[in-house]
């Protein structure tokens, strides 16, 4: 009987694992569907760059929105239920993507597509957290953040066999085949232990779940703000590296599209490598030790990219400065979860993830600035400080304990 519930206890945390993997790298998917069908997007409808680009504006504003909606309600109503049905609303906006006759559309479906997608990082981090224990907790939702990673690897796989043939509408209506993935995924699993004694011994069963609760105290309000801070950088370094080296690297080594498309696999494995060594690394170190590490290795990694003179040479820094800070995205569920008790853990995720994927997401705007009037030099010059104030931000922290064995705001 030991043996059977052993058994059944690890195939349900596979399935929890699995089915957050899934849900981030639906997001991810989605997010570089947009990515290569950009161009020919704007050429179709005749619209700007600016116009164009305003609809990955317009998915970061949705996710902001059905962030602080599906953490609410996922911490009131269940997990799974409301995972399920985030991963449906994006995969189902996206297909529809394939079908959209002007822009108004487009813009209409991506906000739709980012409110699902806002869901699902807060809420799939909040089912691994209950699901494995505390100790484990770093590495864990490592794993989750690498899903992320798979879900854009298999987006530029699809988009090289369905573009060409099928048009960017092929590629968007593919998006309906992650619901029946999901549902498979889903299918009898049952809320975590923890969510269900939380419902079971909170009074009428409400659990106190507002976003009131991230700002009921003056020490809780500080460490929303300064975890706020730390997603706004991570997310900030993300977009700024991701979206102009490429064009960057073509202007000053010559570098041609398969050349950016190596640039981009090398930084992906060394991001997925990163973030899995830093689960190890903090759960056994703890957040403020192994953040401070990866902090200002980044802030000094950002600047290969300026001594970068072959292309050799850029593949290594690409990878380097992958593992050290993108790599420390895979700590952000367990970092937040450990603060929040579970009545408010996946709002908690959600609303201070995307509200920093939000603010963070206009570092590209920035950069690209600072590269129209300024160098290279100058914007990663940007990115270092940037590490650096969230470095400050992670040692200024008060209640961080060596290992994640509580929820440090739980009373």
């Amino acid at each position: 009987m030991v043996y059977v519930m052993l058994q059944n206890g690890a195939k349900y945390k596979r399935k929890v694992l699995a089915s957050s993997m899934f849900g981030l790298g639906l997001e991810g998917m989605d997010i570089m569907f947009l990515s290569f069908a950009l161009s020919t997007i704007i050429a179709e409808f005749g619209i700007s760059s600016a116009a164009g680009g305003s609809i990955s504006s317009i998915t970061n504003l949705g996710m902001l929105l059905g962030g602080a909606i599906f953490g609410v309600l996922a911490d009131k109503y269940g997990r799974v239920k409301i995972f399920s049905i985030t991963i449906l609303i994006t995969a189902i906006a996206t297909a529809l993507m394939g079908f959209a006759q002007d822009i108004t559309t487009i813009y209409i479906l991506r906000f739709i597509a980012g409110i699902g997608a806002g869901g699902e990082f807060g809420i799939g981090m909040a089912m691994v957290a209950e699901a494995f224990p505390k100790e484990k907790r770093a590495r864990t939702t490592s794993w989750v953040t690498v899903g992320g990673q798979m879900g854009a690897v298999v987006a530029a796989i699809l988009a090289a066999v369905i573009l060409p043939t099928f048009g960017w509408r092929g590629l968007f209506i593919f998006g309906l085949i992650p619901v029946v993935l999901a549902y498979l995924v889903r299918r009898h699993l049952p809320e975590t232990d923890e969510w269900k004694k939380m419902k079971a011994t909170s009074k009428k069963g409400d659990g106190k779940t507002s976003i009131k609760r991230l700002f009921e105290s003056p020490r809780t309000t500080y460490v929303t703000i300064a975890l706020t801070i730390m997603s706004t950088v991570q997310v900030a370094g993300y977009y700024g590296l991701m979206n102009w080296l490429p064009s960057i690297f073509q202007q000053k080594l010559g570098l041609t599209v398969s050349g950016s498309s190596l640039w981009m696999i090398s930084t992906i494995i060394g991001m997925c490598l990163g973030m899995l060594l830093f689960g190890q690394i903090m759960d056994r170190l703890g957040a403020k030790l192994s953040y401070g590490i990866f902090l200002l290795a980044s802030a000094c990694a950002v600047f290969l990219y300026v001594v970068a003179s072959s292309q050799i040479t850029l593949l290594i820094g690409g990878a380097i400065v992958g593992f050290f800070a993108n790599g420390m995205n895979a700590g952000y569920g367990a970092l937040i979860s450990s603060f929040y008790p579970t009545e408010i853990r996946s709002t908690a995720n959600n609303v201070i993830f995307n509200l920093g994927r939000g603010i963070g997401g206009l570092s590209p705007i920035v950069i690209g600035f600072l590269l129209d009037k300024y160098s290279i030099s100058i914007a990663m010059l940007f990115l270092s400080i940037l590490y650096l104030i969230s470095f400050v931000t992670i040692v200024t922290m008060k209640g961080i304990p060596l290992k994640a064995n509580k929820n440090i705001l739980e009373k």
